[in-house]
């Protein structure tokens, strides 16, 4: 692997934060508007907000990490995207929410170096773990800031659904990936208007994903699988009415996954 891979990453999504800015898939008018929504199954899944202290790991420019603000939650955006925090918390200022909302330009493993703070929920969301190599390490780090009594709140593409690739849009999807390939992924985004185009990629099984999180100390207290996905991971799939990506005909496999992870109080 390149030992140059996390500075690989972190210039490719510094180049990305402007071209999301300017896509209708991060239309930021709703959050300006204040009435932005996550996707259904967040909405419906981690409830009412309002008085929560929140840490969202991974942040990218702090869209969601503002919308849960503007909900009523204290919350901290963190993200190694040096061009990423610097929009957040422009945006936190324009939407007068930088009282709620802060935001720490930092590497998710160096995160308990620079924030001394414990929180009552860890939010991590959509295409977020697949960037880091080490997935126990990531499960420490994140059981580091639950407070007892807390919980983590995961929402990701299904490892499952990574194994495959359509990129022609025709059909079924085809094998493209292995679900246990164990090794970085090295992907070269030439093809899109970016001068960083190399990124790197690991795959997680679920497996590793929840005895990591098991193992750092955190309880698993349900795990959902999803027939639907936030975004078109296949030409394929259909967006629905509520702007989620499903399968045209049958639920052939899982697209997402989430999960609640706390940490018990002991007596």
């Amino acid at each position: 692997m390149d030992p140059n891979w996390r500075d690989s990453n972190r210039k490719n999504w510094d180049e990305r934060v402007d071209l999301h800015l300017e896509t209708e898939s991060y239309d930021l008018g709703p959050l300006r508007g204040g009435r932005r929504e996550l996707t259904p199954i967040e909405e419906a899944e981690i409830g009412d907000v309002r008085g929560l202290r929140i840490l969202h790991l991974q942040c990218h420019f702090g869209r969601d990490t503002l919308t849960l603000a503007q909900r009523g939650a204290t919350v901290v955006g963190l993200d190694f995207s040096p061009r990423a925090i610097s929009v957040a918390r422009g945006l936190a200022d324009e939407l007068g929410l930088s009282d709620r909302a802060r935001f720490i330009e930092a590497d998710v493993y160096d995160a308990p170096k620079v924030l001394d703070e414990k929180f009552d929920l860890v939010f991590v969301n959509w295409g977020a773990i697949c960037w880091l190599p080490d997935i126990r390490r990531w499960a420490e780090v994140v059981a580091h800031f639950v407070e007892p009594g807390g919980a983590l709140y995961q929402i990701e593409s299904h490892p499952c659904s990574e194994v495959f690739d359509n990129p022609d849009g025709e059909g079924v999807p085809e094998f493209s990936i292995p679900y246990f390939i164990g090794e970085a992924l090295r992907f070269d985004d030439a093809s899109k208007p970016l001068q960083n185009a190399i990124r790197y990629e690991w795959m997680h099984p679920l497996g590793e994903i929840i005895t990591a999180l098991l193992t750092a100390g955190l309880t698993l207290r349900w795990l959902h699988e999803h027939d639907a996905v936030a975004f078109q991971r296949y030409k394929v799939l259909i967006k629905d009415a509520q702007g989620m990506y499903r399968w045209p005909d049958k639920a052939w496999l899982p697209l997402s996954y989430s999960l609640r992870a706390e940490r018990v109080i002991s007596n």
